[in-house]
């Protein structure tokens, strides 16, 4: 999820704990669980500041370790060793308890999205990814902050959270029916596909669709249960050239091998360089595929510029390579 529902689910996690007698009857171990929660509902995210260094390594670590089985469970013990010298009073199993459902929400609510999470690390380190729920939500996001302002207004934060989580998890039981209905219609159209992936968006029954078979690519865009296919491709594998082995070297490229399961190839020759670019086809946004990986080398096969990430403008591509087309 975005930073901004992570805030609100926090605070919701706080107001929960209030139903706790112990949190309840302390205001030490009630101000420690709040902070404790907030925190707790961001802290997976602190790999975000992998952006300041590249993409190529965002890429590869974004909701990877940070988001791992050990990490759920040693982030509330850092958290805790932080927030209790500030509050010795508080109760520390209590404030352990709160903040690692803080820490714990944050990586399951992840995993409802489609960029998903490498939550079964170390056992597996698949990304594990349903795409029910668009990275934000305006129906989720919204509804913490009703609660927030019912709070304000005086009603029990316990109960008031407790109910609208009663709401949001019946909210994802129809996000979840109503993806399988997109399924199905997918394999009506495609009945050979191999895999197919559906992605949310931010309008409730409009979804991004991108399908393999054996032998082509299928993009398109669903509408409740209607899908339309945009655009298809033939699904030719990646040979094993010496330009293309040479591209496989660069850190952005291999970063988006590593992330994007379906995308498709290109290798154009210019006059002193050769271009290889990648595409993520499940991106497509106004005929166009923002996510990419590009790599550009000299007819030595020496990488003179590569990028990976997104992009809406070939322009702006070429400023981020550095190299104009000769």
């Amino acid at each position: 999820m975005d930073t901004g529902t992570h805030v609100v689910m926090g605070l919701a996690i706080g107001g929960i704990a209030t139903l706790d007698p112990v949190v309840a009857q302390s205001s030490a171990t009630a101000t420690s669980v709040m902070i404790g929660a907030v925190v707790g509902s961001q802290i997976p995210d602190i790999d975000t500041v992998l952006k300041l260094r590249n993409n190529a390594v965002y890429i590869r670590n974004h909701r990877g370790i940070t988001h791992s089985i050990p990490a759920v469970l040693l982030w509330p013990l850092f958290i805790l060793a932080v927030i209790y010298p500030f509050f010795p009073e508080a109760n520390l199993l209590h404030l352990w308890i709160w903040t690692f459902l803080a820490v714990f929400l944050h990586v399951f609510v992840d995993i409802f999205n489609a960029y998903g999470t490498q939550a079964l690390r170390p056992f597996s380190s698949k990304w594990v990814a349903l795409g029910i729920i668009n990275t934000f939500d305006p129906f989720i996001f919204g509804i913490h902050v009703v609660g927030l302002f019912i709070w304000a207004f005086g009603a029990h934060p316990g109960y008031t959270f407790l109910m609208i989580y009663c709401i949001i998890v019946m909210y994802y039981l129809i996000r979840f029916q109503a993806q399988r209905s997109v399924l199905n219609a997918v394999k009506t159209i495609v009945p050979d596909a191999t895999e197919i992936i559906i992605a949310p968006t931010m309008r409730f029954n409009h979804w991004r669709v991108a399908v393999m078979s054996k032998h082509q690519f299928f993009v398109g865009r669903a509408v409740k249960n209607h899908v339309r296919i945009l655009d298809q491709f033939n699904r030719v594998p990646v040979p094993e050239t010496p330009v293309l082995e040479a591209a496989k070297k660069d850190k952005n490229l291999s970063a988006f091998l590593s992330f994007s399961p379906v995308y498709r190839w290109e290798v154009d020759e210019y006059d002193d360089y050769y271009e290889v670019r990648f595409i993520d086809l499940r991106y497509r946004s106004n005929g166009h595929y923002p996510f990419v990986a590009v790599v550009q080398l000299d007819r030595d096969l020496t990488i003179q510029s590569s990028y990976t990430g997104w992009i809406f403008s070939e322009e702006k591509l070429r400023k981020k390579l550095d190299i104009l087309p000769g």
